[in-house]
This record gives C-alpha cells, structure tokens and sequence, in this order.
C-alpha cells in the first residue's frame, strides 16, 4: 500500500546517528599548473562521480572510486515511482484457463478460449481491496495465444468466441479504478515453433515414451496434443536472416494506414529476423492501441530450450523500441528497469540491493547481466561489486512474484493463500526492499473466485490495519507507545547507501537497548520483532553506509491481533531481533 514518504531526516530521539567510518572518497588529484596557467583537465578516473542510474567502471577506477560511484547509482523517475507501487496483482488469464494447464502447447484451437463474460470490473475491485496500485496482465504466455485482436497471428482471441479484446477492456477497467497498468508479452511463443520440427519433436517424444523414458512437462503436453500443429506461422528459431524492416509493417486492409502516412503514427526501420519482427509488431501495436503502459514484463522462460529450438532475441533493438515508443515504461529484465527477485516465492533476501553490477551492457541483454538468472544470494554487496568482471552499474531494483494459488492460472481443485501468509509475504517483499508481485487468477466464468476475493480483501485490511497507522507520528512518539513492527526507508533520490544500522529504543528511566538490526534498507525495511516493545523513544544508528546516508522517518506499528505485551525494562539484556523475522 502506499505510504507518506517525509523526506526531512531524523532529529532528536529518532536521528540517525553513523557510528562507523564511511568509505573514504576518491579526492581528485591537484596537479601543478602548466606554463600556460592552464590546469589540465582531470583524467577519467579524477573528476567528479555524478548520480545516474547507470555508470560505466574503468579499469583505472580505484575500489574506493567504485564504491563511490555505487552509492551515487539513483533510479529514473519511472524506477522511483515504480517503486513507490509497492503491491501490483498479477493477472494470468488466457488458453491455459480453459485446459487446465500451466504451460501450453501452441497448437490450441481459439475456440477453446469461451469465458461467458469477463467481469474486468470486479478483478479490479478484488485488486483494490488487496491494496495493489498496479495491474499486470498476461497479454501472451508461452503457448502464444494472444488477448487482443493482433494483426500478425491467427493465434488471438479474433478466432475466439465473441472476439472479446480482453487487453482493451483491462487497461480501460484499470484506468477508471485508478490503477497503474503493466502487460506481459512473452518472448518464448509456442504457437511459432516451425511446423516441420514440431513434427520431428514429436515423434522423437513418443520414441522416448516407448522406452519408459520421463518426459518433461513440455514432452507431456505436446504429447497430449499430437496430431496438432503449432498454430502460428513458424517464426521462432526459423533461423531466417536478420534484414531490414519497417515498423509498423503494414497488413493489408491496415486500418493504421492513413495514420502513420500522415505522421500521427511512429514509423521507423529496424533490422529483425521473422520472429524479431513479429514480436516488435506486437510490442507496436500494445503500446501505441493500448499504452503508454507503466511495466512491460519480458519473461525469460524457454520451454524448449532442452529440445533444441531457440531464438537468438535482439533485445537491444527491444529496448530501444519500447524506449522510443513509450519512455516512461518500466521493463521487466529490461535497462533502466526492473529484476527478478530470483524466486517464485514472493520472498526477497534479507540483504537486498537495488544497486547491482553487471560484466555486460545491461542494455545488451535480458536479466541485466546478472549471473545465474538473479538467483544468487549475494548479487549487490561490495565483494560483487569489485570483481574483477564488473564493467557497470545500474540500478536494479527487485520484484518478488507469488501466486494465491500454487498455480499461476486459476484450477478449481486448488486453494488460496490465507490473508495471514500473504502478509507475510508482504513483509518479506516490500518490507525487505523489493515490489510484491501479487498473482490472483481469474477462472473460466471470467470472473476471480469468491474465495480468493476473501483472502485479498483480508490482505488488504491487514496491511492497512497494521501499516497504515504510525505509532511515532511521523518519527516523535506522542508518549510511550508499544510496537512490535519498525520500518526504515532511504530516500532514493540519493540511491542506496546503507550497508549495516541498529535500531534502539527508550525504555524507562531512559536507557537505550539494541531491538532489532541488519544490511540493507533501500525504499523500505520492515523489521518484525519477537515481541511488542514498550518504549517513549525509538532511534536507528547506521553502522556502515557506502556515502553519507539519507534516511526517511522511522516508524512504529503493531500488528493485529495484537500478541501478549513485554516490555522492555530498564537496564534489561535485550535478545537481538532477526530483520524480517516473523514476530
């Protein structure tokens, strides 16, 4: 949910004091004045570090010079304001809704896709009551079926039922709820695998059933679906030649036709293979119909990868299109964007930067350059970001997705999470530096379960119960207050900065005792303790900060139902609190 941000820093009882030795600075080297008067101008190792939301490191950047530079990393507008949304409820719907699958095969008929109505309506008042501020729908998952009319596919809900323009009717259902707006367009697709190669695969499947081998979950549906064929045009990994092409290419009977003649339409020439360009037409036609969107997430999945098919993406040319076509949009593995948490659990590290190095150009790339597809336990400490591979920086911020149920499409033999473990998830998402990607499903009435209503609702009044009311008033205790919940948060317009603080709290007679501590904080740190603590007065002491830090308000909150009180006595030993535990 969305919380006041102050931005003046700690004074009195809640000033953040730094006990520790930051750092220290690269100073720029003074030199002698040459004969002419003239001082030379500073290497490019010299001058001054100034903030940007990627920097590239030199080989003659000293540590200290990198450590620098990593503490003036800050996000784009699009990344802070993206950051701020801290919940957006994630929507997969499509053909996987009508088989009961969770991954597809491609060669589904449309048909197949009949929800009688699709109640966009009331997933947005089941997404508000979650207290999400922005919804992502599945535009096209792996199987390539896709939910607006596209112009460049037989695969779309044009050949389904009632034509239904599901894309159209999110975006404006979320427009008029007050919702920000994110489409996922998958890059695997598999009603483009090549017709003759699906046809070998196949039969190399039943081969492999025969000999009592196991098969994959993608061998066991294309298995399910013999005798059917992929249901696009054969595009991915063809390995057709990359040419010149314009975008947007025009079909015949284009209805964007005078639009884009007259210049009220973008058009521009790119270099793509078959599949390149069928994606970038797709990318065309979402964010010129139905944007500018907020997030255009890019799954990473491959589903035959292990089969032998792949298609080499030019993901810069991605980036660059998007770029030019909506600028503001946020993109998920994309530069300047947003990262994979590196779990579908909906569980960020307890040590979690936003600041993370990279061997490549992250612009080059899909996941940001980060090794081992961001599932690392250690992606952004000082260690990763002096290796010796390390050539940029970026600012990366997490994104921790989960399901209510434990598939990503809805099955009605499956349950949801209750509202007490999705706050949980909560406090281990946002309150540990990262936006909780929040997957509520609807089923194939088109509408979301009542059940799963019921336990977004209870979410969403648990968090406002809990986190919309703070016991310090905006960083003074009114008098003595009790709490079991402390959170922290760095004011991102000057980055991450904070690697090690304490927080302390006054008991009577006025002693100060150590309640909980950790690494990070980032936008927001939530420190669960193992018990309400009774105190007038509440401080956090930064141990270790990469630059001067700049701290928002600390705050106090007790969690409903509220457990059995213990106070902190004067002069009593305190056991430290775990950050993110669970109290």
């Amino acid at each position: 949910m969305a919380r006041s941000r102050p931005r003046a820093r700690l004074r009195a009882a809640f000033a953040c004091a730094v006990t520790a030795a930051l750092v220290p600075l690269a100073l720029p080297v003074t030199s002698q004045a040459t004969a002419t008067g003239r001082q030379p101008a500073p290497g490019p190792c010299q001058g001054p570090v100034r903030p940007a939301s990627q920097m590239t490191v030199l080989p003659c950047d000293s540590p200290a010079r990198i450590i620098e530079k990593a503490a003036n990393v800050v996000p784009t507008a699009a990344q802070r304001a993206w950051q701020q949304r801290e919940v957006t409820a994630f929507t997969h719907f499509g053909m996987n809704t009508f088989t009961g699958r969770e991954w597809g095969s491609g060669t589904e008929d449309p048909k197949w896709f009949a929800p009688p109505r699709i109640d966009v309506g009331q997933w947005m008042r089941a997404y508000r009551a979650a207290g999400a501020e922005q919804v992502m729908l599945t535009v096209k998952h792996h199987d390539g079926f896709v939910l607006y009319p596209s112009r460049y596919t037989p695969h779309t809900v044009r050949a389904s039922p009632g034509q239904p323009d599901v894309v159209g009717a999110y975006v404006r259902a979320a427009r008029e709820a007050g919702l920000k707006v994110g489409l996922y367009l998958s890059p695997s697709d598999g009603a483009e695998l090549p017709h003759a190669w699906h046809a070998r695969w196949v039969e190399e499947i039943r081969r492999k059933q025969a000999e009592g081998r196991p098969l994959t979950l993608p061998e066991r549906v294309a298995l399910a679906d013999r005798g059917r064929t992929p249901a696009g045009l054969g595009r991915f990994g063809n390995g057709s030649a990359v040419t010149e092409r314009t975008l947007p290419t025009l079909v015949p009977g284009d209805d964007r036709a005078d639009a884009v003649r007259d210049g009220r339409l973008p058009s521009f020439t790119v270099r793509a293979d078959d599949y390149d360009a069928y994606y970038l037409n797709q990318v065309y036609e979402l964010l010129t119909q139905y944007g500018p969107v907020e997030e255009l997430w890019l799954d990473g999945a491959n589903p035959w990868a292990d089969a032998g098919i792949t298609q080499r993406y030019g993901v810069r040319q991605w980036f660059e299109t998007i770029r030019r076509l909506s600028p503001r949009t946020v993109v998920f593995q994309g530069p300047q964007g947003v990262r994979w948490v590196g779990n579908e659990r909906g569980v960020a590290r307890e040590t979690e930067w936003s600041v993370t190095p990279s061997a490549v150009d992250p612009w080059s790339v899909l996941s940001g350059g980060l090794p081992n597809d961001s599932t690392d336990a250690d992606i952004g400490s000082r260690a990763r970001l002096l290796a010796p591979t390390t050539t940029y920086l970026q600012w990366y911020p997490a994104e921790a997705d989960v399901s209510l149920r434990p598939g990503w499409f809805h099955h009605p033999w499956e349950r949801p999470k209750t509202p007490a473990r999705l706050m949980d998830l909560y406090e281990k998402s946002v309150g540990r530096n990262a936006s909780l990607l929040l997957n509520a499903a609807p089923d194939r009435s088109g509408r979301i379960d009542a059940a799963d209503v019921a336990s977004l609702t209870g979410f969403g009044r648990a968090v406002r119960e809990t986190y919309g009311r703070d016991l310090l008033q905006g960083g003074r205790a009114p008098g003595v207050i009790t709490f079991d919940r402390v959170g922290l948060g760095e004011d991102l317009r000057y980055g991450q900065r904070v690697e090690r603080f304490a927080v302390e709290a006054r008991a009577a007679g006025g002693v100060w005792r150590r309640i909980a501590g950790g690494a990070t904080v980032g936008h927001r740190r939530i420190l669960a303790l193992p018990a309400p603590v009774t105190a007038d007065a509440v401080r956090v002491r930064v141990l270790a900060s990469r630059a001067a830090p700049h701290l928002t308000p600390v705050t106090a909150h007790l969690s409903r139902p509220r457990p059995a009180v213990s106070t902190l006595p004067s002069g009593a030993v305190n056991r430290k609190a775990t950050p993110g535990a669970r109290g």
